[in-house]
C-alpha cells in the first residue's frame, strides 16, 4: 500500500471547449549518445518554447478519441489523483486519464504510443529524467504525438527516503524536469510531477507549489509493475466499475503493458469511458545549475550507437 505525508495545495483547473529506487543501466544501444556529445560540446542556445505539436487528424471513426482537454494553471502546486489530493474534482462521470510513468523505454513507449495512436487518444508521461536522457529520439516522439510530458524525478529515488537531505530531494525533482528539457532539445515539460511510489513527503509539496509545479498521484492504479497477463486490465476495469471515473496508473516501462494496452483501450470504449487530455497552461521554468547539473552527467561516447533506423533511412527506391 501507498503512503503519503499529507498536505495538499490548492490550485486552479481551466477548461477549454472540446517501486524502489531505481533508473536501470540501459541496454547497450542508446540512443542518446550522439545527442549527448553534441549537448556536451556546444549547449544550444536559449530559444522561445514552441506550441505543443497537435494530435494527429484521427482517421478512425470508431476510436476510443479524447473526449474534451483541460488546461491546468499550475500557480501554488495543485494535487490531482484522489488517492492523495481530495480537492479539484474536475472528472465528470465516465471520464478517465491516461497516465504512463518510468519511461522513455526502449522497444515499450514506441509500443505504447502506437497503441494510443490507433485509438485516436492520448495520456501524460511522467518521464525518468535519466531514461530521457537515454533515449531522446523516443522522448521526442512522445511529444511529437501530442502527448504531455511530465516527469518523475531524476532517477526514481523515493524522496521519503531519510538518507536523502533536503537539497538531495530538490536535486532529484529539478534535474528530472532539466533532463527531459535537454533531451527535447531545449522545449521544457509540463510543470506536472509525480513522486516516486506516491510516497510525498510533506516538505517537497511545499516546494513544488512554491515551484508552480502540479502534484500528480492517481485514482485506478494497474499495479502493472507487479502482476502479468491481464490482471492488471481487470484492476482497472474494476476500479472504473466501483469510482464511475479516475486517472489512472500505468507504465509505459514495464513490457506487459505495452502488450496489453490495446486491449485496456478496447474495454474503456466499450464501457462507455471517455479520455480527458490534460495540458500545462504554460511550461515549467528550469533551473540554470540544474541545466547545466544534467550536461555535466552526459558522457561523450567513442563511437554512434543509435540504432540503424535513425541512421540509415530510404529515400527512393
Amino acid at each position: 500500500m501507498r503512503i503519503a505525508a499529507g498536505l495538499i495545495v490548492a490550485g486552479t483547473v481551466s477548461l477549454l471547449a472540446s517501486s524502489v529506487a531505481w533508473s536501470q543501466t540501459p541496454p547497450a544501444k542508446s540512443a542518446a549518445a550522439p545527442a549527448a556529445a553534441a549537448a556536451a560540446a556546444s549547449p544550444p542556445a536559449a530559444a522561445a518554447q514552441p506550441p505543443q505539436p497537435a494530435r494527429a487528424a484521427c482517421t478512425n471513426p470508431n476510436a476510443l478519441g479524447v473526449a474534451r482537454t483541460v488546461e491546468i494553471d499550475t500557480t501554488g502546486g495543485p494535487g490531482f489523483g484522489f488517492e492523495h489530493f481530495k480537492e479539484l474534482d474536475f472528472l465528470k462521470e465516465k471520464e478517465v486519464v491516461l497516465t504512463f510513468d518510468d519511461g522513455p523505454w526502449l522497444n515499450n513507449t514506441p509500443a505504447v504510443l502506437k497503441a494510443l495512436a490507433e485509438e485516436c487518444t492520448t495520456g501524460i508521461f511522467f518521464t525518468i529524467g535519466k531514461h530521457a536522457t537515454y533515449y531522446p529520439e523516443i522522448i521526442k516522439q512522445v511529444y511529437a504525438a501530442g502527448h504531455t510530458i511530465a516527469t518523475h524525478t531524476w532517477s526514481h529515488i523515493p524522496l521519503v527516503n531519510k538518507k536523502l537531505s533536503e537539497d538531495q530531494r530538490k536535486e532529484e525533482i529539478e534535474k528530472g524536469f532539466s533532463a527531459v528539457k535537454w533531451a527535447l532539445g531545449g522545449v521544457a515539460p509540463a510543470p506536472f510531477f509525480r513522486f516516486p511510489a506516491l510516497q510525498h513527503p510533506p516538505e517537497m509539496l511545499t516546494y513544488l507549489g512554491e515551484r508552480n509545479i502540479a502534484s500528480f498521484s492517481c485514482d485506478i492504479d494497474s499495479f502493472d509493475f507487479k502482476y502479468r497477463g491481464t490482471k492488471p486490465l481487470d484492476l482497472v476495469m474494476k476500479g472504473l466499475d466501483k469510482k464511475g471515473k479516475g486517472i489512472l496508473l500505468m507504465h509505459d516501462y514495464q513490457k506487459n503493458t505495452a502488450e496489453t494496452l490495446p486491449e485496456l483501450l478496447k474495454r474503456l470504449k466499450a464501457g462507455g469511458y471517455k479520455v480527458v487530455a490534460m495540458r500545462a497552461k504554460a511550461p515549467v521554468q528550469t533551473i540554470a545549475q540544474y541545466d547545466e547539473a544534467v550536461i555535466k552527467e552526459l558522457k561523450l561516447p567513442t563511437m554512434s550507437s543509435r540504432p540503424l533506423s535513425s541512421v540509415v533511412t530510404d529515400v527512393s527506391n
